[in-house]
């Protein structure tokens, strides 16, 4: 039997015989496969008997359901009509969204959702540049996604074929290679390239952190048959990155030398249960990011809140009056949602700075000593509660997070107050079921952040470093499907305008409830100029009843007007069983808790704009 072993964890890849191993092709076990196993069980997978009327389309089919994928989001077209009817017929759920973008972001919190690699596959040319925003998100926000989609094929390349993608109308550079944005990518020519492909695959879903790959496989290679190809049965198992013995006993010295807050990010959300017993033992405070939020319960008296866009000032609070000496960073890159790059949360003894990835530590405050630790964050916490001594219990009670009490209502509840619709959130969606609740960007993200509160991990999403408008909206199908449960959205009135998948949930019958806050503006983009004193810029909208839009594509909604009709709303959306939209009515001038992030535009910059001078006019020519 040949065998090729990569890395130091010696994770087999058989290439003769194959071995089908059943439901999770994933084994616990990394061992070899013995010679003097009984032959009787061992199943070829695509070996030299494999059916000359296998296509490539079909082989494709069977290593992603090799992968573990489920999932297949996207949309239809006729370059890849082969590959749409393999995957269709395959055991993945395919869903034919109604934009690649939608299906990129479904895609992402679909892999969040149940932690198994997604599928969006696209057409080619628009199919494939509409779909690079979502998969943007997907990479920056550290999913497991694949691309598939068509390309043209050789000998109609550079005459003008329909949708031509090529060289000769896209970059290759960054779409069809490897880079910034695809972690790999590759154009499949011939099926001899599979085998090596499933195999850089299968290694690749079983490493920690995302990872985010395009195929391109032009249109005559999908129906081309495949002959005398192997693919690989993997018995790949994921591992834990662990830090050196040297790396956790400087980082038990740097963490005994003083006391110490705990910074939680998004990247150490499978070692909730070890964070908090690491808290509890040492008496460290702790702070999280928006997307960590409910990693360490934020119910907890050792929490002190939020760091950035929609933070709390108690963070402040705390880094004043009780500084600790240094800060454990746990999975998160300390960007600018994350921390606004602000001296006033770097502690006297800089931070022990702890990520998968070795190029995040010391990136976001170059100047601050860090001591950087490259380890899964579940294993590193597991080896620190082993070696640091309990503290003392401490009789000095840490900030909380403000809660600012609501005013009671005004003689008429109407529009809804942004604070009020939270509350009721918090008790009725947050507190009173189970389901995963989405943010978009915008004042959508900064009032759900600063206000709702999650005892859980793994129950409250956004996104951060992309920030993609379209993010939550369309996402909220993905993480409602994977993971089998309800899942809601608040969103802001212009990210339902850009991009919505309501059709699609009524399609598939996917639970996804979307909370609209209705305000006629792109608010967050007008209190900002406002605030920044920038005047001139228009950022308000039509009115828009999205409830009448819902129910014209067969959604189940509602308009609220008064704060007195919420709770019974959103009752009602949790109980349904389809589809649901929720237009909420809201003041519009509120000022949302979002100074933060601009107090961050003003130190890089931004500034009011100057008087207009009649003396000195600009004018644009005329083309």
């Amino acid at each position: 039997m040949s065998q090729n072993y990569t890395g130091s964890n010696s994770h087999l890849i058989t290439t003769e015989p194959y071995k089908e191993f059943p439901a999770n092709r994933y084994v616990e076990s990394s061992r070899q496969l013995d010679e003097s196993e009984n032959n009787e069980e061992i199943q070829p997978f695509l070996n030299d008997e494999t059916p000359a009327t296998l296509s490539v389309a079909d082989a494709i089919a069977q290593m992603l359901e090799n992968l573990e994928v489920s999932y297949a989001f996207g949309v239809a077209g006729g370059a890849m009509a082969s590959l749409w009817g393999a995957l269709s017929n395959s055991s993945i759920e395919v869903l034919n969204f109604r934009h690649e973008a939608g299906a990129a972001f479904a895609a992402t919190e679909a892999y969040f959702a149940n932690n198994r690699p997604t599928v969006v596959f696209t057409t080619a040319g628009p199919g494939i540049t509409n779909a690079l925003t979502g998969l943007f998100a997907a990479r920056g926000e550290g999913a497991k996604v694949i691309l598939l989609s068509a390309c043209t094929s050789a000998p109609q390349r550079g005459r003008w074929a329909i949708q031509e993608t090529s060289t000769y109308t896209l970059p290759s550079g960054g779409i069809f290679t490897s880079g910034a944005l695809f972690n790999y990518a590759i154009t499949i020519e011939s099926a001899a390239q599979l085998p090596q492909i499933f195999r850089k695959l299968a290694l690749a879903m079983a490493q920690p952190g995302g990872f985010v790959a395009h195929l391109s496989i032009p249109t005559a290679v999908q129906t081309s048959l495949v002959e005398d190809v192997a693919l690989p049965q993997l018995d790949v198992s994921p591992f834990p990155m662990t830090a050196s013995k040297e790396a956790i006993a400087k980082s038990v010295e740097l963490l005994s030398s003083g006391p110490f807050a705990i910074w939680v990010g998004f990247g150490a959300r499978d070692a909730a249960a070890e964070i908090r017993q690491l808290a509890e033992k040492t008496g460290a405070a702790v702070i999280c990011s928006p997307r960590g939020k409910g990693i360490f319960p934020e119910d907890h008296p050792q929490f002190v809140g939020v760091t950035g866009l929609g933070g709390h000032a108690s963070v402040l609070t705390y880094m004043e009056e009780q500084p600790p000496l240094r800060t454990l960073v746990l999975g998160t890159r300390l960007g600018e949602p994350t921390s606004f790059w602000s001296s006033a949360l770097v502690p006297k003894g800089g931070f022990v700075h702890v990520d998968i990835d070795p190029e995040v530590p010391g990136v976001a405050y170059p100047n601050v000593e860090t001591f950087g630790v490259r380890s899964d964050i579940k294993a590193f916490v597991e080896e620190l509660l082993q070696q640091l001594p309990d503290a003392p219990d401490s009789t000095m009670p840490l900030p909380r997070p403000e809660r600012k009490a609501i005013e009671p209502a005004p003689d008429v509840d109407y529009p809804v107050r942004p604070e009020v619709l939270m509350a009721a959130i918090q008790k009725i969606v947050v507190e009173g079921s189970d389901a995963i609740v989405m943010a978009e960007c915008g004042n959508s993200f900064t009032w759900s952040t600063h206000l709702l509160q999650f005892a859980e991990a793994n129950r409250y999403r956004v996104s951060t470093g992309v920030g993609a408008m379209g993010h939550a909206v369309t996402g909220v199908l993905g993480a409602a499907l994977a993971n089998n449960t309800k899942a809601v959205g608040i969103v802001g009135d212009g990210a339902m305008l850009m991009n919505n998948e309501i059709s699609t949930a009524v399609k598939y019958k996917i639970p996804a409830i979307w909370i609209v806050l209705n305000d006629a503006r792109y608010n967050m983009c007008h209190q900002g100029m406002k605030i920044l004193g920038l005047k001139g810029a228009d950022a308000t909208l039509p009115p828009t009843n999205f409830a009448m839009i819902a129910r014209g594509m067969g959604a189940e909604a509602i308009v609220v007007v008064r704060e007195s009709d919420i709770e019974a709303a959103l009752e009602q959306a949790i109980a349904s069983s389809v589809p649901f939209l929720i237009d909420v009515v809201i003041d519009a001038d509120r000022p949302a808790p979002s100074g933060g992030r601009n107090k961050s535009l003003a130190a890089q910059g931004v500034k009011s704009s100057p008087a207009k001078s009649a003396a000195k006019q600009v004018s644009f020519p005329m083309v």
